[in-house]
């Protein structure tokens, strides 16, 4: 008895047109197709027996979601079979594309009001990042934000930024105040010892210097902490006036 042949996948280019995902982007528009022909057409072109629709679903089976990918280290891409160095910078930089557009939505625009103004733009950029980041926003006198800088990037769980740094900044941009966040990759948004240490002295030492240090934020999975809401920087203000 003849035995059974298993059959090839059928390569994209081989596909009926309406099909294919860029075609079919392009005769029906980008909301009809899935996340996997999406993916697919930032891939392009697939390995022997398999297309890049397929890798595309292996991406999504391996990261369960697309915000899943973002902040991956491009190591763990590279353990799929067919995606090299240019299909993995691609992929990571419409991510990447994607998380700054919901950014821009919440974009800072006019006078910071609140905690939740900075939680709003800085959820989408720092949530799934799986390193610690600290960002510095700089303002001016109207509480505007005219600057935001990336001061450290840390380990899975550790930043450094140092104060010396911050105040660098902020004394070379004339920033009267400023705010400063760092993600937690846990997702957990409780201050660590060291959070506490670093935002005293940094509110310490900004008081020297004339400069308000107006909150401390941490970001984690769709929350944020807010020293200030907490009752924190008033309590480390005191603390600076005390020490005069």
């Amino acid at each position: 008895m003849k035995k059974k042949s298993k059959k090839y996948p059928v390569s994209i280019r081989n596909w009926a047109e309406e099909d294919r995902p860029r075609e079919k982007l392009l005769k029906y528009g980008e909301q009809v197709l899935s996340n996997a022909e999406l993916l697919a057409i930032l891939i392009r072109t697939g390995t022997p027996g398999r297309s890049a629709v397929d890798i595309g679903r292996e991406l999504l089976h391996k990261f369960k979601s697309l915000r899943s990918m973002s902040g991956v280290d491009a190591s763990e891409f590279k353990k799929i079979l067919g995606l090299k160095d240019a299909k993995i910078a691609q992929i990571k930089a419409a991510i990447e594309l994607g998380r700054r557009m919901i950014s821009e939505e919440k974009a800072l625009s006019g006078s910071v009001k609140s905690s939740s103004d900075v939680g709003d733009f800085l959820m989408p950029l720092m949530r799934d990042l799986k390193k610690e980041c600290f960002k510095l926003l700089l303002l001016n006198k109207q509480n505007a934000v005219t600057d935001v800088i990336d001061i450290d990037q840390g380990t899975v769980d550790k930043a450094n930024p140092y104060i010396r740094d911050i105040l660098q900044f902020a004394i070379q941009y004339h920033a009267p105040a400023m705010i400063i966040a760092h993600n937690h990759p846990s997702g957990s948004v409780e201050p660590s010892e060291q959070d506490k240490i670093l935002t005293r002295d940094l509110v310490i030492a900004s008081s020297a210097m004339e400069v308000r240090v107006f909150d401390h934020i941490i970001i984690g999975d769709d929350q944020y902490f807010s020293f200030a809401d907490a009752g924190l920087i008033e309590e480390f203000e005191m603390l600076s006036i005390s020490r005069l």
